[in-house]
């Protein structure tokens, strides 16, 4: 039972239940109906038996039998004898031929796979002697109609555990109702990343009432813990703008003066370079922000996708130049597609110039975009150092770097830019997907759909 869910385990259990309480009842029922019923044929086999002395009369000449006495009432047929033991009227049942002698009480007896009860009582009259009159009756016959209903019970018994399991179903549906209410809240919560929604469980206030309405305080919570960060990064990326900005331009201002001396020059220039990454790394949070407040927006046009593939890889070539990286092309002719001319070109400068940031001196940089069934499928890959197992899931996180010491290096990122990345890829409603291999290399590639339409005249 432990891949089933809970729903139909419940299900499950309570028809178990309500299957064994009613197999025990009828048990219970069957055992106390037969005893009920040989004590009930008994007390009446006594009472008519006792009662049936009134139907005999004495005349002073003869013994006179009324006719009542011939009837049979409850399946108890009588008889009545003299002190010799014979038969001087009355009725006896045609399966019963046992000669049973006369002798006052309740005597059980079986004959022929049928069991009787047999009793006898006697009374003297008035110059004719003792009379004994004996009550015959089947128990076997008594018992029959609870056999009936035991063998209709057993025929009516799968009908009864179909009902269990039906109503155990509803009603377990209908309780865990909330918790699929519950459920289904979170995991929208979870794919739409939209902490704004509620559970808002109404009706009966119980224990699940209770718990939903903590889930919404909880969740009220952390929203606005959400909000607060958003709100601090984009509040301090916009703080820091005008200092680092004011960094750059002095540096810009010093590197002019010829009178500069060597080592100063090198000392500046190593301040505009942390500068430049720092208004690099500032963008990209206020880029970040934007899109977790909802901010960014997307501008598509009908553009040329080889083109702007192209334009990024020339411009991250001398860059690659300098670390006699090579970057090898597989460029598609003549893509079209809309898509935000921006974030396009931004894809490819944060996934070419990653492969060149942490790619191996002297190595190789592939750089691929296809086109097939309407998807746009491009691919980055290196020879670098790769990324470890164990570090590999974390890559999508903001300000992550997967090597410890490319925090000291100089031409280290800010671990934001595989965040943007993936944010733009699922913005134009792709995926992009992942592999490495520490030592060895990186392999990442994205897919996206772009809409058809005739490529303009003159293309």
């Amino acid at each position: 039972m432990k891949k089933l869910p809970l729903k139909w385990k419940l299900t499950i259990l309570y028809a178990v239940f309500m299957i064994l309480m009613t197999a025990l009842m009828l048990g219970i029922l069957f055992s106390l109906s037969s005893s009920e019923i040989l004590s009930s044929v008994e007390q009446d086999l006594e009472k008519q038996v006792f009662e049936a002395f009134d139907d005999i009369k004495w005349d002073g000449s003869r013994l006179e039998i009324d006719k009542d006495f011939y009837d049979v009432e409850n399946g108890i047929y009588l008889s009545a004898y003299d002190e010799a033991e014979n038969l001087i009227g009355g009725r006896i049942p045609y399966e019963f031929t046992q000669e049973v002698p006369l002798a006052e009480g309740m005597k059980r007896l079986t004959q022929g796979g049928i069991q009787w009860y047999v009793w006898d009582a006697a009374s003297d009259f008035q110059e004719y002697g003792r009379v004994y009159v004996r009550g015959i009756a089947s128990i076997t016959e008594a018992e029959s109609s609870l056999k009936v209903t035991l063998r209709l019970s057993i025929i009516l018994f799968p009908l009864l555990v179909i009902l269990a399991a039906f109503l155990g179903y509803f009603f377990v549906n209908r309780t865990l109702r909330p918790v699929a209410q519950i459920t289904d809240t979170a995991r929208a919560i979870y794919k739409e990343k939209d902490l704004s929604k509620r559970i808002g469980l109404t009706g009966e206030k119980n224990e699940l009432y209770q718990m939903a309405e903590t889930f919404d305080l909880m969740l009220e919570s952390v929203e606005k813990a959400f909000e607060k960060e958003k709100q601090f990064t984009s509040d301090a990326s916009h703080e820091l703008r005008t200092p680092v900005t004011v960094i750059l331009s002095q540096c810009e201002y010093l590197l002019e003066d010829e009178k500069l001396g060597e080592n100063e020059r090198i000392s500046v220039e190593a301040i505009q370079r942390k500068a430049q990454n720092m208004a690099k790394m500032i963008a990209q949070l206020l880029f970040l922000s934007r899109t977790d407040q909802n901010r960014q927006t997307l501008h598509k046009e009908w553009l040329d996708l080889s083109l702007l593939t192209e334009m990024a890889v020339e411009e991250q070539e001398e860059i690659a130049r300098k670390k006699e990286i090579r970057i090898e092309t597989d460029i598609q002719e003549q893509i079209y597609g809309y898509v935000d001319e921006t974030l396009f070109i931004r894809l490819w400068m944060n996934l070419i110039g990653n492969g060149i940031t942490y790619g191996k001196e002297k190595g190789w940089l592939k750089v691929s975009l296809k086109k097939k069934d309407g998807i746009l499928k491009g691919v980055v890959e290196d020879n670098g150092i790769g990324i470890t197992k164990e570090q590999f899931p974390h890559i999508w996180e903001r300000f992550y770097q997967a090597d410890a010491s490319r925090s000291g290096r100089e031409d280290s990122g800010s671990g934001l830019g595989l965040p943007m990345v993936k944010w733009i890829v699922e913005a134009h409603g792709g995926e992009i997907s992942a592999e490495s291999q520490y030592g060895v290399g990186s392999r990442f590639g994205f897919c996206i759909p772009v809409e058809e339409k005739d490529v303009p005249l003159g293309k």
